[in-house]
């Protein structure tokens, strides 16, 4: 039997507790543009402690995406890994950093990891360049 993935709830858990607010705050701020659904305290709560959810909808997707201020990508990646199994890119520490990798499951972890350390390094020179304020590259 396979280990439960929880990339989702981990993603979610995070950025909450980065944005110093409350299960209930979240649940005010998650409201989905589109249709007005709310992410729901139960659901939130539920999902938070590991317990058995049912995947997000898109609207609770597009819902969590303003609550919590992340791009609805990364919540849309982050659920399809956790409640599909779906895996074709890796994210740096600090997931800011997202590599589409073709044959990601034919990489070790160590493989991954540095695919990781080399897109966390581009990143960091492109930051660097645009905080410069200079166009010219290194690379």
């Amino acid at each position: 039997m396979t280990e439960q993935r929880t990339d989702f709830t981990d993603l979610v858990r995070q950025r909450r507790a980065e944005l110093k607010i409350t299960v209930r705050k979240l649940e005010e701020l998650a409201v989905d543009p589109e249709t007005g659904v709310q992410a729901k305290f139960g659901w939130i709560s539920k999902l938070e402690r590991g317990g058995n959810t049912d995947a997000p909808s898109a609207a609770i997707l597009r819902a969590l995406s303003v609550g919590l201020s992340v791009p609805l990508r990364i919540l849309q990646e982050a659920a399809a890994a956790q409640y599909l199994d779906m895996e074709s890119f890796i994210w740096s520490q600090d997931r800011t950093t997202r590599v589409l990798v073709a044959h990601i499951e034919e990489m070790t972890d160590v493989e991954r990891q540095q695919l990781a350390e080399i897109a966390e390094t581009f990143a960091r020179r492109r930051a660097q360049r645009s905080e410069g304020g200079g166009g010219k590259s290194d690379d």
